[in-house]
């Protein structure tokens, strides 16, 4: 599993409100960081201090404290996910629609 790590605090506090974890309470942390891995639907995350990531290195990390469906958590954590395709289809489907002709002479 390949960890991901997200040091900007607006993006840790909004992962945080998403996935409504009691456990986790940000203010305890100097220097918070977001460890999160994603595997087939699911995203295992826990809270590290910076310095001690730093220390040890993210490739040196190895486990999770909590998991989640990634349906509960922000959208920049799937970069499979395009936001633009959807747009697109729907203007062309708008555009197939306006063009078609129908016969009513019957």
């Amino acid at each position: 599993m390949v960890f991901n790590q997200e040091k900007e605090i607006k993006k840790i506090k909004e992962f945080v409100n998403l996935v409504e974890n009691p456990k986790i309470e940000l203010r305890h942390y100097k220097d918070p960081v977001l460890v999160w891995a994603l595997q087939d639907g699911t995203v295992y995350y826990t809270i590290w201090e910076n310095e001690t990531l730093s220390r040890f290195g993210l490739k040196n990390v190895d486990g999770w404290d909590y998991e989640e469906d990634l349906l509960f958590c922000p959208d920049w954590m799937n970069p499979e996910e395009d936001e633009d395709d959807d747009l697109d289809d729907d203007d062309d489907d708008l555009d197939l629609i306006c063009n078609l002709k129908i016969d009513i002479s019957n």
